[in-house]
């Protein structure tokens, strides 16, 4: 579908507020929703660019118009959103993965050092989940080339596995598997979620419920808070995370993680080295069932959020907009909002956060990603999944 097939004439979100239940969902958490502290008042226009199968993650290919969408079963593809009729370019030689529950496909990442106009060869990133022994999996990392050398044809050459989540475990849910590169360029994170086994976020002999920073070719980085421990504490950044699905790095250079609560306490934490974010210790929400979990405030040798939702938001991925499209928008995190089925937007006060509004899209949100022309895209969760162009209504 092209971005012209539906357009909605200046969508007003001035903002009916929220009151949806989360219900469970394969690829997401369960748990409930939260109205917005403030309506949204930005009036937006929304173009349809394509409809794709269950899509997970969009980034652009530094330098260029080219979006480079994943697919959770296991596809990807390139979108040229400079195009009113943008074809849909099917990459080869990505991995076989283990897809199902909330894994699959995941992120995709490129180095800006590698900004030419020009697609020809590019290193890229890709997270993804694969099978161990009996009904075991967990995610890893890759690093690869990504060919295109004639229009329409691309590959993912010479693709070897740098990172792996340990151990792997059984069920389907918290990889997280969300990838965020250094500001300056030298060093890679990666977000591993605790797998639903909790425990792990506290145990340093495996890296689930952690933030992992490597060099770009997958070693533990120097400097690194553990880096006299055996492996894997030597990558570990930071601990005691349940499921990061949003990783990024503010103007200021700070890393911020967006993780799942359980039923209550979603999380925007500001990251810091060696840092212990207290899951399963301690958390603003409750278990499914209703059990009590101590609160941070009961433990401050433990890092608190930054913000905190109760209902959840149960968000997706999320950017730092730095775009001048909205310019009132720049330095704000836009957040995708799976069961609240919105862009939720938050302000910073220096390292204080404070949600602004949310915009009602009427759709589960997976990921959201910013143009070069400051244009918010977003993607839409589910086996038909639109991706959507939000620009200011004329």
């Amino acid at each position: 579908m092209t971005r012209n097939r539906l357009v909605r004439p200046a969508l007003t979100i001035a903002a009916a507020l929220l009151a949806a239940s989360c219900g469970t969902a394969a690829t997401g958490d369960s748990g409930r929703t939260n109205a917005a502290a403030e309506p949204a008042t930005t009036t937006l226009r929304t173009q349809e660019v394509a409809t794709l199968a269950q899509p997970w993650a969009a980034t652009f290919i530094p330098g260029t118009s080219l979006l480079f969408v994943t697919e959770q079963a296991g596809t990807a593809r390139i979108i040229d959103t400079s195009s009113d009729a943008p074809r849909l370019v099917t990459i080869s030689g990505l991995p076989a993965v283990d897809a199902g529950g909330q894994g699959g496909l995941g992120d995709a990442l490129f180095l800006p050092s590698e900004a030419a106009p020009k697609l020809d060869r590019r290193t890229i990133y890709l997270s993804w989940v694969e099978a161990g022994a009996g009904d075991t999996r967990g995610a890893v990392v890759g690093r690869g080339t990504l060919r295109c050398w004639v229009a329409n044809e691309c590959a993912v050459e010479d693709l070897q596995v740098i990172w792996r989540q340990t151990p792997k475990t059984s069920g389907r849910g918290h990889y997280s598997q969300r990838l965020a590169l250094s500001p300056d360029g030298q060093f890679l994170f990666i977000a591993s979620g605790d797998r639903q086994k909790m425990a792990p976020a506290q145990d340093m002999a495996g890296n689930l419920g952690k933030i992992v920073r490597l060099t770009l070719d997958g070693r533990p980085a120097p400097g690194n808070p553990f880096a006299g421990q055996p492996a894997p504490a030597d990558q570990v950044w930071s601990l005691g995370h349940r499921n990061i699905l949003g990783l990024a790095f503010d103007e200021g250079g700070r890393l911020w993680g967006l993780e799942h609560g359980p039923a209550g306490g979603d999380e925007l934490n500001l990251i810091r080295a060696g840092a212990n974010y207290g899951w399963p210790v301690v958390s603003e929400g409750e278990h499914y069932g209703g059990a009590k979990i101590p609160p941070h405030s009961s433990r401050p040798d433990l890092a608190a959020p930054a913000l905190s939702w109760t209902p959840v938001i149960a968000p997706g991925g999320m950017i730092f907009y730095r775009g001048s499209l909205f310019p009132g928008w720049r330095g704000q995190a836009l957040i995708a909002g799976l069961a609240t089925e919105a862009l939720i937007r938050v302000g910073f006060d220096g390292e204080r956060p404070r949600e602004l509004a949310r915009h009602p899209l009427g759709q589960r949100i997976r990921a959201v990603a910013e143009g070069p022309d400051g244009a918010v895209y977003l993607l839409e969760d589910g086996a038909r999944g639109r991706l959507l162009r939000l620009t200011p209504a004329p």
